[in-house]
């Protein structure tokens, strides 16, 4: 009788695990068998120090297939109500036009690039981000504008922290005032963000302002109730005692308002969520911001800078801030680190398909709309309390609001409620004269005797005051011109995506960030209705399906982790530090101990821990590590002592930044505990703990969690992020709570740290997915992580040595190669081996960083052996082709390595090289059979610096 396997064997088929790792057994017993090893547990037996292993599987149940995943998660979905929410408070109905749906936001060719580090091989990224600039330029009348920022409310934060650089020299004040017609998530943020800065603020009306010195101002245009103002008086007092005007502003209404920056307005900064990006319950949305030219050196951020590459074409590249956190550390002007970068993209392209036109005509029927709604109750005898309106009227009912508020819940419509007899209600893109004849009924009773035809045919107020209607042009640049048939639209964005290498060409061996597998079962979920067109502040009961999800995936991150209690509100991982250090500071307050302010940081930390401990006003100790990369237990210990009863707490990667397991680092943390400091673990290498070992239980007090790194969500060309933060339960009161949805858990009176209760919610179902497909065998990922790093190390270790290693030689998730005693023998650069790598068709690895001159490789679990082994060949053939500059067979300045990237202008052009146009440009099977063309040659980062432009060139300017 032939062999029939049994159910529960022909079910394994089907798991997730087998499609997320990418080496299959056969493939991982080669790996094994290349490093001299028998199984992958004794491969952690060498590498996992046994004092943290974690004993037993991991408390999660067990993993699902892709489609009962996807069954279960839409069952959550389906407990959310869609109702249409009209609340406003910066977050509107908006329309994803389908040609940006499918192709960019649902497309693994945006979502799954990195940040573009390396331009050459970015430069449709980088087009798409310059679009971006150029439309916020031009919508808030100002100079400059960066590549985007988290959300709306941490942007004004970073607009306080740049009006107080920049007033520094001219302002003694510590003042900051902020309209209290901010919108309360701002207001709350900005709060939070001044009382770890220690500066003073003040929240009154614009009335108020003339009565305080202050070194910069936050107002809001229009305000949260929906009135416009004219700000210019405002601003004249404040650059009468050289303060700075920061705006923020509704960017759909600037197509019909007078830009902040006409108005004098130094900063403008606001949400470009109704551009096209889904409320997605909370986000994730792309800030913009934008200034003046003057304060270009303290933007925070990102900018996107008109550079030229090799041969003098126009190229793009970051400016400016690139790497910013890792030079300038606690000195540099943000801890931004992730962007909303993929949403930036949506936002511009949403306005490169409508183009100006098509624009102004969403913002003029939405205000027009406003417009009748106005002019029916204002008939009705219903008190309108903004005079001015855009899309927002702010109505007095008295003692009719209960009667409105269950017409409306009837109708499933969600208005603002203000109390004291008080109702908002905002339009927005998806409303049209149905949406107003409901609210009329809502508002005035079925028998209401209007008609919206007949309003609108008649003589409406002019909710825009005529001082503030706009006059200047906007978005002439031919780009937001030339695309608005879907043909157009469609091959535009191919174009762009052409220029670009993400994960669908090729692995991304980027140490530290974790470039891994984004199942396409993981995305699926974030385009459902259900999630994704969520007003953040809708009563609970209508997303009852997201508490369900974010409740299951908190309790798994905690059985993950060891931790008691998990944060969502974080929407990054450098937030995430700052909120975990913003709890352990009212920790210790709380203890009588607010004199802890020193921060112990390895010198091998990421940028982000000491531009994080800054901002919340801690002293950063640099603790030195030894000659193995580890963190230096005597140095450490010394200046904990030294600190005493000021030590706040220790800032500690694990594993390492240098890709080993310490091997003392539960000493390391008893040493800060003894001393009564609290430690903090980045969880940029949690990818390397998961299964294996738990920060809680190493020690921790608090971390943060990439779920963009280590549970899935994609990088999107440098965001969407998320970073939760799990603390433990004496640390579980003093986690950000929300003003507007209190959340339970944390002190009623703690501030928020991001715009929306939960982040950027919409991407969870990514996570949540990743773990339920999981279940226990997330410990399976993180050994076949290590499994492929450890058999990078060991391929390539004879040719570029291993900077650090650990316990028997073994590194962990990545690997430092050190490309120093090259360059003094060859003089070629790690810089040099990173632009070689595009003709081989891969994007480099981490490039000078922890340590100048090496790189940085992580091959996360997701990449085959064959992919693996295609990345050893080609750094082995780049091995060789330096051993030919070394030996005198090509000239120092005229070989394949120093004029790196190739381009197809190369080729096409007259050769005059030392080596053949095959070497240069097919230099291995892989690319002869799939060659991939960096669109520019090598980018001139010192010329871009020095002649910094930062708007759309001109269509000629490519053309030449």
């Amino acid at each position: 009788m032939p062999y029939m396997p049994s159910l529960s064997q022909l079910q394994q088929t089907d798991a997730f695990l087998r499609r997320h790792l990418g080496p299959d057994q056969g493939e991982q017993q080669a790996m094994l068998d290349a490093l001299g090893l028998a199984s992958r547990e004794q491969l952690i037996e060498q590498t996992v120090p046994p004092a943290i292993r974690l004993q037993g599987e991991l408390n999660l149940p067990p993993a699902l297939d892709e489609q009962a995943a996807l069954a279960k998660l839409k069952g959550y979905a389906e407990q959310n109500q869609l109702w249409t929410s009209l609340i406003g408070m910066g977050y509107h109905g908006t329309i994803t036009p389908p040609v940006i749906l499918r192709n960019v936001l649902e497309n693994p060719g945006w979502y799954t690039a990195y940040t573009p580090y390396q331009p050459e091989i970015a430069q449709g990224r980088l087009e798409a981000l310059l679009n971006y600039q150029q439309m916020i330029i031009d919508l808030t009348g100002l100079d400059l504008a960066n590549a985007s920022l988290l959300d709306e409310a941490t942007a004004a934060a970073e607009a306080m922290t740049l009006a107080r650089r920049m007033a520094k020299s001219k302002s003694k004040s510590n003042r900051f005032f902020v309209d209290e017609n901010c919108h309360p998530q701002t207001l709350s943020v900005v709060q939070t963000r001044a009382e770890a800065f220690g500066f003073e603020l003040v929240v009154g009306t614009l009335d108020d302002l003339a009565g305080h010195e202050v070194f910069g101002a936050l107002l809001q245009y229009p305000d949260t109730h929906g009135e416009i103002r004219d700000l210019r008086p405002a601003i004249e007092q404040l650059h009468a005692q050289q303060a700075l005007a920061c705006v923020a502003a509704d960017l759909l209404s600037l197509l019909l308002l007078t830009p902040p920056g006409e108005l004098g307005a130094d900063v403008v900064l606001g949400s470009t969520q109704r551009f096209g990006v889904p409320m997605g319950y909370g986000g994730p949305h792309a800030a913009y911001f934008a200034s003046r030219d003057e304060f270009k050196r303290g933007m925070p951020g990102r900018i996107i800078g008109v550079s030229k590459d090799a041969r003098g074409n126009t190229a793009l590249r970051m400016a400016l801030q690139t790497r910013e956190q890792h030079i300038r550390r606690e000195k540099a002007n943000s801890n931004i680190c992730t962007a909303q970068v993929l949403l930036a993209n949506i936002a511009g392209f949403y306005a490169v398909y409508h183009g100006p036109q098509g624009l102004k005509r969403i913002a003029q029927r939405v205000h027009r709309l406003t417009a009748i709604l106005a002019a029916g109750l204002e008939q009705k005898g219903i008190v309108r309390l903004n005079r001015h309106f855009f899309d927002t009227l702010t109505l007095e009912v008295g003692g009719a609001q209960t009667a409105i508020i269950e017409s409306a819940e009837a109708a499933q419509i969600n208005l603002r409620i203000l109390g004291r007899g008080r109702l908002g209600v905002s339009l927005d893109e998806t409303c049209d004269e149905r949406t107003v004849e409901q609210l009329l009924a809502i508002f005035l009773g079925a028998d209401h005797g209007l008609d919206v035809a007949a309003l609108d045919a008649g003589e409406l107020a002019a909710g825009i005051p005529a001082g503030l209607q706009r006059e200047s042009g906007y978005l002439e640049h031919p780009v937001f011109n030339s695309h608005h048939s879907e043909t157009e639209m469609l091959r535009y964005l191919k174009q762009l995506e052409n220029k670009d290498l993400a994960l669908n060409q090729a692995m991304i061996p980027l140490g530290s960030c974790t470039m891994k597998l984004n199942a396409t079962s993981e995305m699926i979920p974030i385009t459902w209705a259900e999630f994704a067109n969520l007003h953040p502040f809708v009563p609970r009961g209508q997303a009852q399906g997201y508490r369900l999800m974010i409740e299951e995936l908190e309790a798994w991150l905690c059985a993950i982790t060891g931790f008691d209690a998990i944060s969502m509100q974080p929407n990054s991982g450098a937030q995430g530090e700052y909120a975990g250090l913003v709890a352990i500071r009212k920790y210790h307050e709380s203890r009588g101990e607010g004199q802890r302010d020193i921060c112990l940081i390895p010198s091998s930390a990421h940028g982000t821990n000491p531009a994080s401990a800054q901002m919340v006003s801690m002293r950063v100790v640099i603790v030195e590590c030894d000659k193995g990369g580890n963190v230096d237990l005597e140095d450490l210990k010394r200046k904990a002592a030294e600190a005493g009863d000021r030590l706040s707490c220790l800032m500690i990667t694990y594993p390492s930044t240098h890709g080993v397991y310490e091997e003392n680092v539960r000493e390391i943390c008893a040493a800060i505990h003894a001393q009564g400091g609290q430690v903090y673990m980045d969880g940029a290498n949690l990818n390397a703990q998961v299964g294996l070992a738990r920060p809680a239980d190493i020690g921790a007090d608090v971390s943060h969690m990439n779920l963009h790194k280590t549970f899935c969500i994609p990088h999107g060309g440098g965001g969407p992020g998320m970073g939760p933060i799990g603390v433990k339960a004496h640390l579980a009161p003093f986690v950000a709570n929300h003003p507007v949805v209190e959340l339970e858990g944390p002190q009623p009176g703690n501030g928020a740290v991001s715009a929306a209760p939960w982040g950027s919610a919409s991407i969870l179902p990514i996570s949540w997915m990743y773990i339920a497909m999981m279940g226990p065998q997330l410990r399976d990922a993180t050994e076949v992580a290590i499994l492929g790093a450890n058999y990078l190390a060991n391929r390539l270790g004879g040719a570029f040595p291993v900077l650090y290693s650990g316990r028997n030689g073994r590194v962990a998730h990545e690997c430092i190669l050190d490309l120093r005693p090259l360059k003094a023998a060859s003089g070629i650069s790690e810089e040099d081996v990173a632009k070689r790598l595009m003709d081989y068709g891969f994007h480099a690895p981490t490039m000078s960083f922890p340590v100048p001159g090496t790189l940085m490789i992580e091959p996360t679990e997701s990449e085959s052996k064959a992919e693996l082994d295609r990345f050893v060949e080609a750094m082995l053939s780049i091995r060789a082709e330096i051993a030919k500059v070394q030996d005198g067979e090509w000239p120092a300045d005229n070989n394949p390595l120093v004029r790196a990237p190739h381009t197809l202008a190369d080729v096409i052009g007259e050769w005059d090289r030392p080596y053949s146009i095959a070497e240069a440009v097919t230099p291995s099977a892989h690319a002869r059979a799939h060659k991939y063309w960096p669109a520019v040659n090598r980018v001139d980062n010192v010329y871009g610096d020095r002649n910094l432009f930062c708007a759309c060139v001109p269509v000629d300017a490519y053309r030449d």
